[in-house]
């Protein structure tokens, strides 16, 4: 099946999250990996909440917060490199494959776009810290709709701007939930299980699953 469109969340599909931490993991402590993990799931958990209460703020703000919080949670890391880690973050690394990954696909003439609840402003440093921007025709950041994934809205921006309609997009995220909401809205979902995660919608399946972005052009 030929895809229109091949649509990519940004944060830890293309971009490692966990990047920012590992950077300075030596000074940050020994509890530098726990302190990661918290960093990103609170800074999720944060957009869920926010979107639910209507109460936008936007994932920088988030990110912020997060980190904060993981501050209090690990008293053992080191404060002082708070700033080092939110400015690595407008950089964070990304996945060794997805220059090549992205080229290929774009070479068959699809569409290619990421879908991010990423503010404008943190998607076009990373994009451009990545080296992406001439891979992408689109960067959607739900920042235009003041909420978060997975309201329905923020799938819909990606086939409101290219006209198409939803089963014409392959969508790729290695969220979980990310995919579940892209599977109810009709896309044509991709699972980046990077690490090896259990599945936890059952009801609501992607169409594969990959470890990594590199069989993705195999699926047709």
């Amino acid at each position: 099946m030929a895809h229109a469109a091949y649509v990519f969340d940004a944060y830890g599909t293309l971009f490692d999250v966990h990047a920012a931490v590992r950077k300075h993991a030596e000074k940050l402590g020994p509890d530098a990996q726990a302190f990661s993990f918290v960093w990103r799931q609170k800074q999720l958990e944060y957009s869920w909440v926010r979107a639910l209460m209507k109460k936008y703020q936007d994932f920088w703000a988030l990110t912020e917060q997060a980190l904060d919080t993981a501050y209090a949670l690990y008293p053992s890391a080191d404060r002082s490199l708070r700033d080092d880690l939110l400015n690595a973050y407008w950089t964070l690394d990304c996945y060794p494959e997805v220059p090549q990954v992205l080229t290929d696909l774009k070479a068959t003439g699809a569409k290619m776009a990421i879908l991010s609840n990423g503010s404008p402003a943190m998607l076009d440093a990373a994009v451009q810290a990545a080296g992406l921007g001439d891979l992408l025709d689109e960067v959607f950041s739900v920042d235009e709709l003041k909420t978060y994934k997975t309201d329905e809205r923020t799938y819909e921006m990606v086939t409101n701007h290219f006209r198409i309609y939803p089963d014409a997009v392959s969508f790729q995220s290695s969220n979980r939930w990310d995919v579940a909401g892209a599977t109810a809205f009709g896309f044509r979902t991709v699972w980046m299980n990077r690490t090896n995660q259990p599945d936890e919608y059952t009801d609501l399946a992607p169409n594969a699953v990959l470890n990594d972005l590199t069989g993705l052009a195999g699926l047709g």
